[in-house]
């Protein structure tokens, strides 16, 4: 059976975090539900919900059927039409023309979400090819619970089920409790050292 390919380079997952971003916008501005964009796109809400999130696992051919349903599918066309120089002559490129610029928010908060989504999303993928993993971050949970700070109780009751459920969606949204619970998690904890500052260096160099 063939392997899946991960994506997990933060430039990429920060382009397709603003694909779906913009897909949900172009869909709220034409005053569709989500239930009304699944029907029209043949998706299930589930799927639609992860391609509006940016997430990696929809395949290509979700997203273009929401864009061909939003009529924006022409915006791809441009990635993959290769006119033929006037004449057959090869028109000479400057350096770097079609280089394409992917920048984040240098609003130092929204830069620790993104950087912290990005490690979540990559100690969920470490998980789901070695589940025996998230035994360690069953046992740190229940140590920071045994003595930490009553204030983070909550977020450590909702991480608990999380981790037993394996409900990685929940610590992934794109909303203010998912930030929280990214916040308090311990989940990165599996994260091989060498790897965290591969991300971290991905991160600050698409701010630079």
């Amino acid at each position: 059976m063939p392997g899946t390919s991960e994506i997990t380079s933060a430039a990429d997952l920060l382009l397709l975090l603003g694909l779906g971003a913009r897909l949900k916008r172009e869909r709220l501005r034409q005053g569709l539900t989500t239930v009304q964009m699944a029907e029209k796109a043949g998706l299930s809400r589930m799927t639609l919900r992860s391609v509006e999130a940016g997430e990696p696992m929809p395949t290509i051919g979700s997203y273009l059927r929401v864009m061909r349903v939003l009529g924006i599918s022409q915006d791809l066309a441009l990635l993959v039409s290769d006119p033929e120089p006037a004449q057959g002559r090869k028109k000479k490129q400057a350096p770097g023309a079609q280089r394409a610029v992917v920048s984040v928010s240098h609003k130092r908060h929204e830069l620790q979400d993104f950087q912290s989504l990005v490690l979540h999303q990559e100690a969920v993928r470490l998980v789901k090819q070695a589940p025996a993993l998230v035994q360690r971050s069953i046992d740190t949970l229940n140590r920071w619970r045994a003595t930490g700070s009553p204030h983070s109780q909550a977020l450590w009751e909702e991480w608990s089920a999380i981790l037993h459920r394996r409900a990685w969606r929940r610590a992934l949204a794109h909303t203010g409790r998912a930030q929280q619970l990214r916040q308090a998690s311990p989940l990165t904890i599996l994260l091989p050292e060498e790897t965290r500052r591969r991300i971290l260096a991905e991160v600050q160099s698409l701010k630079s």
